[in-house]
């Protein structure tokens, strides 16, 4: 399996944890996006099942979902031969890195850290690995020197405080890291709930005709999006405020066809609601199942998908070995004899 050697591009590394099946929110707000990135970027693309971990998992099934993510990533077009596919676990240097990244960052800041008031609200015991959870993603991008990140609104603060500890170790020692960047690229599509137009399409929404999975059967995916919510009005025009269901409906119909919003308006001038929500499922029908067709292959083929991981891991490790070797160096650790 070929692995790329190419330095000289920019390094741009994401990771996603293993936690069920991908949307279509994240297929046309993101994944589709990244394949398109591999032949300009020196790529990362990892699972972060370490992440996983801070809230409680069942390990058969974190196990089944870490192969099921790794397949719907490359059925999407993530290509082992042009980017580093890998799980977190299976890099020696994460951890190591966060370690010492710890150590350099107050606590108070980590406190402070919007996502994590918000997830311990709605605990009853915190563990310290939902704390500490920012110093790990600052690890994960740092220890392959990435120039840029995409990242969501909720990771923002997260990428903040990457950049200081950067800055930090920098100043404290010497210049190591690059002090990465957001990826700001092509704008992916907003997709919200089907059966609640004002909030995102979540994987965690409770009502599951809210959302549209990437592996959902083609039948699955019409009686969703028929069922979707939209209005009284029976016109087809976009009004995020007025008209959310429709606006959103409209939205998705333009990432999967490419059609501009106004051209879309003109095309369904006259028509109702029915008649735009057929034109729209199979769009995304026609969009998604080579894609689900693909995972299908994949996700049956335990021996490919290791090979996979295997090789994307040895790949990721040298640039890790190099990244915390001059780490350890520059702290003042003594080298380790051969």
């Amino acid at each position: 399996m070929a692995n790329p050697e190419n330095v000289s591009k920019p390094v741009i590394l994401t990771g996603a944890q293993p936690t069920g099946r991908l949307h279509l929110g994240n297929y046309l707000g993101a994944v589709r996006n990244w394949s398109a990135m591999q032949d300009d970027y020196e790529c990362y693309f990892f699972v972060t099942n370490q992440h996983a971990i801070t809230l409680p998992k069942v390990p058969a099934e974190l196990r089944k979902n870490t192969y099921s993510c790794l397949a719907q990533y490359m059925a999407c077009g993530l290509d082992p031969a042009k980017s580093r596919l890998f799980v977190q676990s299976h890099v020696y240097g994460h951890n190591e890195l966060a370690w010492v990244l710890s150590c350099i960052c107050p606590l108070g800041q980590l406190e402070r850290m919007t996502q994590f008031k918000d997830k311990a609200k709605k605990q009853i015991s915190v563990n310290s690995g939902l704390l500490f959870y920012p110093v790990l993603m600052a690890a994960d991008i740092l220890l392959y020197n990435a120039n840029v990140v995409p990242v969501g609104e909720d990771q923002k603060q997260h990428l903040e405080l990457t950049r200081d500890l950067a800055e930090k170790f920098n100043a404290t020692f010497s210049p190591t890291f690059n002090v990465p960047e957001p990826y700001i690229g092509k704008a992916g599509a907003r997709v919200m709930s089907l059966q609640n137009p004002t909030a995102k399409m979540s994987k965690s929404d409770p009502n599951h005709l809210g959302t549209i999975d990437l592996i959902d059967s083609a039948d699955v995916v019409r009686k969703k999006i028929m069922s979707a919510v939209t209005d009284s009005e029976g016109s087809v025009r976009a009004d995020a405020e007025a008209k959310p269901g429709v606006t959103n409906l409209i939205s998705i119909y333009s990432a999967v066809t490419g059609k501009s919003v106004p051209a879309i308006e003109d095309e369904f001038a006259g028509k109702g609601y029915g008649d735009f929500k057929k034109v729209v499922a199979d769009a995304v029908v026609a969009e998604l199942d080579p894609v689900r067709a693909r995972y299908e292959e994949l996700v049956e083929d335990r021996a490919y998908l290791d090979e996979v991981l295997k090789a994307g891991a040895e790949a990721a490790q040298k640039t890790a070995w190099k990244t915390l070797s001059k780490v350890y160096r520059k702290v003042g650790f003594p080298e380790r004899a051969r």
